[in-house]
């Protein structure tokens, strides 16, 4: 494998060592600065001791990152802007990921350093719009143009929403259980913290179910927080692998036949299905015959937004067939095929995503492009299994080590009183779920967020009340998330730039 980095030469083997060190850190920095929210709940309940607690979640946080999948790994990689991407195996491409990985750590080390729960998430969003304005900056381009707005807008959304959706829902779990679990002294204990419950019968863990339950959904949030932020940091290293070293990573060459012809087919069905809705099209492309370098969208002879887009996409399906067909092996490809061939495919995803979002385009085809999409991306969207690897390690090991400060915080600062079981386990339940369902969907969320405004929701609900200074201060930390990570990531990319 090493074979694949001779060629390089002394500052870019230098910058890639360092993209790959701020990764894996910023990993680590992750695993103790956000999993300390999945294990507060079990050990201010007294559910767990807190080293058992810690042990627990590393183990899980690095089984979700092994078996969680890769759709929000490439869901965040997909928000650089497409240049971005194809020249993140230039020095500057590399300078601009150490920019935006540097200023995530910052701002996540900072946060951690004061007990501020902040969102690992936003920070890495932030510097991604950080590093995409200043290249639209340095370059001149309008920054319409730099930054992926509508990727951008949907993930944002999902950022606001989902901790809004925890408070909301762990608010509700809260009265449900205070109206129909407390009828007589046994199921009152729920509404109990430990203290109280040792006054009444000398007892402070939780009853058993509920201890159950606190701990299920500790492993259940330790879990989808590996799948979901672990996979951000397998994105980034494939994003900087394929860059530096497309040879061996800018396609699967470990994937089979059976993998090469389920790409090649949904290439042919997306080239007869946009054949269909320009019945009179092919004819044309076989004549013009362009190469892909020379295809933009506005640039064809048709006047409609939608014809101009499904002719790119025509255009561009052609090109991926002449490399595809007959093709039994990636190996076979030369270092430029193989770049070529990604670069289709990936023009052939985004062109996909605009042409479902047409007024004209039907709920079933719709349906029928999303289908095809997994198929075409089949042998780009993958990562080696050391990759996965190495991101479980840091993820699990950084949850093991600085947990204190934040699960502090979140454990008896947010409530005005101690926290009771069913508190902590209905914070913990509709965190597990919120984020399970955010993994499955391939929606980057933040753990910090939903589980803390979750913890907010509960007590509030209970009609115990919030420390007003806690929970500004933690909004406060929130709403600077974006503007600093921008600004940091901006400058340091700006610098850097100017003084090589």
């Amino acid at each position: 494998m090493l074979n694949l980095f001779s060629g390089l030469d002394y500052y870019t083997t230098c910058f890639l060592l360092l993209a790959l060190f701020f990764v894996l850190f910023y990993e680590a920095i992750n695993g103790f600065h956000d999993t300390a929210n999945a294990i507060a709940t079990v050990i201010y309940t007294r559910a767990l001791r807190s080293k058992l607690a810690v042990v627990m979640s590393g183990v899980f946080n690095f089984l979700g990152v092994l078996l969680g999948g890769l759709s929000v790994a490439y869901a965040i990689v997909h928000l650089l802007p497409a240049e971005l991407l194809r020249n993140v195996g230039s020095t500057h491409g590399l300078i601009m990921l150490c920019s935006m990985l540097i200023a995530a750590i910052i701002w996540n080390l900072g946060t951690w350093y004061y007990g501020l729960p902040a969102s690992s998430s936003h920070t890495l969003i932030g510097g991604i719009i950080g590093i995409s304005v200043t290249n639209a900056w340095l370059t001149g381009q309008s920054l319409v143009d730099a930054l992926n707005i509508p990727k951008m807008l949907n993930i944002l959304i999902s950022l606001i929403i989902s901790p809004i959706l925890g408070f909301i829902l762990a608010g509700g779990l809260i009265i449900t259980l205070r109206r129909y679990w407390g009828g007589n002294t046994k199921k009152r204990r729920i509404h109990m913290t430990p203290g109280e419950r040792e006054k009444v019968d000398g007892k402070k863990k939780p009853p058993f179910w509920t201890r159950v339950a606190l701990i299920l959904s500790a492993i259940g949030v330790s879990y989808s927080h590996g799948a979901n932020d672990g996979q951000k940091g397998i994105g980034l290293i494939m994003l900087v692998l394929i860059g530096v070293a497309p040879s061996g990573f800018a396609v699967n060459l470990n994937a089979n036949d059976y993998d090469i012809v389920r790409t090649r087919d949904a290439v042919i069905h997306l080239q007869q299905y946009y054949q269909r809705r320009i019945p009179n099209m092919s004819q044309q492309i076989n004549q013009a015959s362009p190469t892909i370098s020379n295809i933009k969208v506005t640039s064809y002879h048709t006047k409609s937004v939608e014809n101009s887009i499904l002719s790119y996409a025509l255009l561009t399906c052609t090109e991926a067939r002449k490399l595809l067909d007959n093709l039994v092996n990636y190996n076979t490809l030369s270092v430029e095929d193989k770049i070529q061939l990604r670069s289709l495919l990936m023009c052939l995803s985004n062109t996909m995503d605009k042409i479902s979002h047409l007024p004209t385009t039907t709920d079933s085809d719709a349906m029928f492009l999303t289908k095809l999409k997994a198929d075409l991306l089949n042998t780009v969207e993958y990562a080696p299994l050391w990759i996965i690897i190495a991101i479980a390690l840091a993820l699990s090991l950084g949850t093991m080590v600085g947990w204190r400060r934040i699960a502090t915080t979140i454990g008896e600062k947010v409530g005005k009183h101690g926290m009771t079981y069913a508190q902590g386990m209905s914070a913990q339940i509709t965190a597990a779920v919120s984020i399970g369902v955010a993994s499955y969907t391939g929606i980057p969320v933040s753990t910090t967020h939903i589980l803390s405004s979750s913890v907010a929701g509960a007590m509030l609900a209970s009609g115990q009340g919030v420390q007003s200074r806690t929970v500004k201060n933690i909004l406060i930390a929130w709403m600077l998330t974006l503007p600093v990570s921008i600004i940091l990531s901006s400058t340091l990319y700006a610098l850097v730039i100017r003084m090589i």
